[in-house]
């Protein structure tokens, strides 16, 4: 039997008004509600929204990489 494995990639959006690490935790949590065998993410971008002068959201799309299983 291989140990090699084959992975989907999904990109999506999390977003908080708290901290980037929040807008991880926040897009990986609603993704594995729907998606099995999440193994790794990806940071491609980060962003924020600003209101008033002041961070009001922030905004990371992330790259999660789930195998398929056999």
């Amino acid at each position: 039997m291989s140990d090699d494995k084959v992975y989907a990639v999904s990109k999506i959006v999390g977003t908080s008004k708290n901290s980037i690490e929040d807008a991880i935790q926040n897009a990986i949590g609603t993704a594995a509600k729907t998606l099995k065998n999440l193994d790794w993410f990806n940071v491609c971008e980060t962003r924020g929204y600003i209101e008033d002068g002041k961070v009001a959201w922030y905004q990371v799309t992330i790259e999660l990489g789930f195998r398929y299983q056999k």
